[in-house]
């Protein structure tokens, strides 16, 4: 028996082994299959750009957020969960509805 012998070669096809791609890009959300519909909205500038700024910490921290339109699809979520929430919602106050 020769030296070389006794070294393990690594299988480069087990699917069991950790992939060095997924490790470094994160891991795949699953695509929703709902149809989706563009919108236009107008917002300030200071909120683009904050918005802006968060999606790109977001992404520099390895949150999963795929892109900007999950983001705000998700934001808008909340947003309208908090609204009906009624008089304990927090986005109502700020219309200082009575």
């Amino acid at each position: 028996m020769m030296p070389s012998d006794d070294k393990t070669i690594p299988d480069f096809f087990d699917e069991r082994r950790v992939d060095p791609v997924s490790v470094a890009t994160g891991r795949r959300i699953p695509k929703p299959d709902l149809p989706k519909k563009k919108v236009g909205f107008y917002v300030s500038e200071a909120l683009l750009d904050r918005f802006n700024r968060k999606f790109h910490q977001l992404k520099l921290d390895g949150v999963p957020v795929e892109n900007k339109s999950m983001l705000a699809e998700m934001a808008l979520a909340f947003a309208l969960d908090d609204m009906d929430r009624g008089k304990a919602s927090h986005l109502l106050t700020k219309f200082n509805l009575k």
